[in-house]
């Protein structure tokens, strides 16, 4: 055989291993393919009947009824973890989800009668209609923009306590710390600040409060009260300009451009006071945040009597000459604490404020509408139109 045969039969042996490898590789490549689809839609049935399973009621046969407690201003997650951990849904994800789906929202808080036996729609119909598991022997209403002094009278209207144990309490110093390691995220340092007036001031939420108990303790009705701040706080703590996450302690407080919890409540409870309508709190937050950007003074009126400590209809040129640290017509920046209680409608306003070029706003004495100017200059022709010329009248 010559050499050149020889290399012609090297090469169809070459070629036939090579064929024979390719399909070989070709096998491989198919068997992992039907291995791949086979656990693909094995995992997608599973997650199928995962989900389905999750929507279904936790036991069809199991009517027996469950206390289920939803307190003030709990978010969905608490809501739907609660009701997981009370054996009355399977799972918290998939029933949040499905509330998501279903636009569901506004839950009232109480205490519900509830059954494993209840489909995920009979559960969302019991928690937006409030039917309870018990009627609360008595509600106490406590509205937006509240001091703790105001807040004390109405506890005292209410309950057996007067509204000096309620001030006596609220200022315990204990009482204080204990709250602080209750909630570290909401409740810092910062409410123990040299110029803090009260450091719960402005960190009770104002809602309406049920109690299933005839002489809740002081501890109790507080502690409540912050509960239901801590929770409306809470989505919006991530979101806060320039804070790093975590970092809830107010150790950042004096850093340029960062807004600390203390900051956020603090910043509401002025667009409490100062807004006379809903519609009107994010645009007033924009022109605080449009004046502290610059170095201007806030100058609202309503720190300057939180800072008189006496009440009245109108704010005096006198007044605003009163040397106090919560007068920001003397002081630039924020006061050193919140001036009253903030509903959940002000926290949003302060952590979603409006986009404008505005830097003043006037409250119009005859109707109470709001006009809103960019300079001085306007925003004085406006005062003399909507302020001055209707007190003239008068």
């Amino acid at each position: 055989m010559s050499e050149k045969s020889s290399l012609i039969d090297q090469w169809k042996l070459n070629l036939q291993e090579r064929k024979k490898e390719a399909k070989q590789v070709r096998k491989i490549v198919f068997i992992l393919l039907i291995v791949f689809v086979f656990l693909t839609v094995g995992a997608l049935l599973g997650a199928y009947s995962y989900i389905s399973s999750a929507l279904e009621p936790m036991d069809a046969a199991d009517e027996n009824a469950v206390a289920v407690e939803i307190p003030i201003g709990s978010s969905v997650d608490g809501i739907t973890q609660t009701l997981e951990d009370s054996g009355v849904i399977k799972n918290a994800q998939v029933y949040k989800y499905y509330l998501k789906f279903n636009n569901e929202t506004d839950f009232q808080a109480g205490t519900y009668n509830l059954t494993p036996a209840m489909t995920l729609s009979e559960i969302t119909e019991s928690l937006k209609t409030g039917r309870v598991y018990h009627e609360p022997l008595f509600n106490v209403t406590i509205p937006e923009g509240l001091r703790l002094e105001e807040i004390g009278d109405i506890i005292a209207e209410n309950t057996d306590y007067s509204q000096e144990e309620f001030m006596e309490k609220v200022t315990d110093e204990t009482f204080i710390n204990s709250l602080m390691e209750q909630y570290p995220t909401l409740i810092t340092e910062e409410i123990k600040g040299e110029n803090v007036k009260l450091s719960l001031e402005g960190y009770l939420f104002p809602a309406t409060y049920p109690y299933y108990e005839e002489n809740p303790s002081l501890e109790d009705i507080i502690t409540q009260m912050v509960d239901a701040m801590n929770n409306n706080v809470a989505p919006y703590v991530d979101l806060l300009p320039g804070f790093t996450e975590g970092d809830y302690t107010g150790t950042d407080a004096d850093e340029p451009n960062v807004m600390t919890v203390h900051d956020l409540i603090t910043m509401a409870s002025l667009l409490e006071e100062e807004a006379a309508a809903t519609t009107d709190r994010a645009m007033i937050a924009g022109i605080f945040y449009n004046r502290l950007e610059e170095g201007m003074p806030l100058q609202t009126d309503p720190t300057v009597l939180y800072a008189k400590g006496e009440w009245q209809e109108r704010v005096l040129f006198a007044d605003l000459e009163i040397e106090d640290p919560y007068n920001t017509y003397q002081v630039q920046g924020l006061p050193p604490g919140p001036i009253a209680a903030p509903g959940a409608t002000s926290i949003e306003a302060a952590i979603n404020p409006e986009n404008s070029e505005y830097f003043y706003f006037l409250t119009s004495t005859e109707d109470g509408a709001m006009y809103y100017s960019e300079t001085l200059e306007e925003h004085e022709r406006k005062a003399e139109e909507f302020i001055y010329s209707v007190n003239d009248e008068e």
